[in-house]
């Protein structure tokens, strides 16, 4: 009699997708330790004996062949099953981050704020990543580039620059963004102006003088402008604060890869915390701004007016996409300092941190130099 299971009935639903969590560890073949993926090496890299092995089925640059989802189907919850997963997140209690974390780990540091969390063990289920931006620098690059950005901050603590210098090690973590693409076409009316001018007398000190007047003749017009929107990227994390991510870009999508396990082996990943019609809002505005720019120069003329914009929008698509930042979160004389790193290019963020001792020596610098020559000129005279 055989041992193996009865196979599930025709009618059974099928398995629960696979989360990535189980499949982000990749053990060494020579020494069974785990490898990590090495943005220097763009390979899987063994700690522990330097064993490699390649990241399988990577294309190169994105030409497109990473297919993108329906946005109306995605609102209608009819996604694909095989496009949905489950991961084993935390919540930090101080900034609202999610990140996930590997089944064996059960209490660690936010790597957005360094508050220390005990993680969850519950699940989170969510659209499954489609494509990535892989780390093109290694931890030692991303600290060099954060240093150096601190060391041009004249005004900060040293004793920070020092902490920074030495102190924990950046963590590499992939944040989540949604991109959409949208074909439109938007019927507007407004107003032409022209500059011309006028030439009239004034009289001025009991004088006659003539004096050029600017004015604007506007002319009412109507057309239609059509734009493909292609990748707006939205940030879907409220980790970290807005300027600091809208700072690192731009990234260089176009080099975007198939979403694969491999490359987060060594990595944290975010999950989102803006939903896909939260996150469309945004890119719908980015859109709308973009649009109008395009009927102020359609209108043409020396300025213009937009009185009314009706935007068709089909072809509605969108990704779920992992972004690289290396992430710093200090804690100096009681007060929690935040780094990022963009993870492809080295461009820095961050709090703009503050030595009350530079700005005062700063201060009585400047008043002593303003005395000097205030005392120059007054002997001089």
């Amino acid at each position: 009699m055989s041992d193996l299971p009865p196979p599930p009935p025709a009618d059974a639903p099928p398995p629960a997708p696979k989360g990535p969590k189980d499949e982000h560890r990749f053990p060494c073949d020579q020494c069974g330790a785990d490898f990590r993926y090495d943005p220097q090496a763009g390979k899987l890299v063994c700690g522990h004996c330097g064993n490699t092995a390649d990241v399988e089925g990577v294309s190169g640059p994105w030409d497109g062949g990473v297919r993108e989802l329906d946005f109306k189907a995605a609102m209608a919850n009819l996604l694909p099953l095989q496009e949905m997963e489950e991961t084993r997140v935390s919540t930090c209690p101080n900034c609202a981050a999610q990140v996930e974390f590997d089944p064996d780990v059960h209490a660690a540091e936010c790597p957005f704020c360094a508050t220390p969390v005990v993680t969850d063990t519950g699940t989170h289920r969510h659209i499954k990543p489609r494509g990535l931006l892989p780390f093109a620098l290694d931890e030692g690059a991303a600290r060099k580039a954060m240093t150096d950005w601190l060391g041009r901050l004249w005004f900060a603590p040293n004793g920070l620059q020092e902490y920074a210098r030495k102190g924990r090690k950046l963590t590499g973590i992939y944040v989540p963004y949604w991109t959409f693409d949208a074909d439109t076409t938007s019927a507007y009316r407004g107003e032409r102006g022209t500059v011309y001018y006028e030439t009239r007398s004034v009289m001025r000190n009991g004088k006659t003088e003539t004096q050029r007047v600017q004015k604007v003749r506007w002319t009412p017009v109507s057309g239609r402008v059509k734009r493909f929107f292609d990748d707006v990227l939205v940030l879907a994390s409220h980790a970290l604060p807005k300027r600091f991510t809208d700072a690192l870009e731009p990234w260089d999508l176009t080099a975007m890869e198939p979403y694969r396990p491999e490359f987060l082996a060594g990595f944290r990943a975010e999950g989102y915390q803006v939903d896909l019609d939260e996150g469309f809002v945004e890119a719908r505005d980015k859109m709308n701004r973009q649009i109008e720019r395009d009927v102020k120069f359609d209108i043409g003329g020396d300025r213009q007016r937009v009185h009314s914009v009706d935007t068709d929008m089909r072809d509605i698509t969108f990704k779920h996409v992992l972004l690289p930042v290396w992430l710093a979160a200090y804690k100096y004389r009681g007060k929690s300092y935040r780094f990022v790193v963009n993870g492809r290019t080295g461009r820095v963020q961050g709090e703009r941190p503050w030595s009350a001792w530079k700005i005062a020596f700063a201060v009585v610098l400047g008043l002593i130099v303003a005395g000097g020559i205030g005392y120059l000129i007054a002997i001089n005279q």
